[in-house]
């Protein structure tokens, strides 16, 4: 099955350096039965495009959640597709988060088919819907348009043998 991971590019040095996403569970996003339910018309890929941008949406998170923390962080969105057995997924049970999913255990570097990250040019967008991400929670629309606006930038595709190079 594929799930998308967020991620960061500090967080994913970390990954090429001890060889393994986790620790578990970690919180992903897949097409699941209730996303094709809920998205009727879409195909496959489609439903897969949905399930990347929810994890590039937590990817922005993370970004501040590490800032918040005092980490330096470039700011591009990362998600990392892996291949995982269905057996160690489960779907979440809320509605709003159709595609959400939880891995049961650390995914080994093996497992990785690739990574999406932002193109260095949106940095300036990414770097706007973090500031604005306080005012969006708080519900403030202008915020919300802002954040959103990251979502203009589509991430670019590498392989996992360009790993080193992303974080390097």
């Amino acid at each position: 099955m594929r799930v998308y991971l967020p991620c960061t590019l500090p967080a994913l040095a970390r990954v090429a350096t001890v060889g393994e996403i986790g620790p578990a569970p970690l919180t992903g996003y897949a097409v699941t039965p209730a996303l094709v339910e809920w998205y009727v018309s879409g195909d496959t890929e489609e439903l897969e495009y949905v399930a990347l941008t929810e994890a590039a949406r937590d990817s922005l998170r993370m970004l501040a959640a590490d800032r918040a923390d005092g980490v330096e962080v470039v700011a591009r969105r990362v998600v990392v597709a892996v291949d995982v057995p269905e057996g160690g997924v489960s779907a979440s049970a809320d509605l709003e988060e159709r595609a959400r999913v939880r891995l049961a255990a650390a995914v080994p570097l093996a497992l990785i088919a690739a990574v999406h990250v932002d193109d260095p040019s949106a940095v300036k967008d990414v770097e706007a819907a973090l500031a604005a991400l306080p005012a969006a929670d708080r519900g403030d629309d202008d915020a919300r348009f802002t954040v959103d606006g990251a979502e203009a930038n589509e991430l670019l595709w590498y392989a996992t043998q360009e790993i080193p190079d992303l974080v390097g």
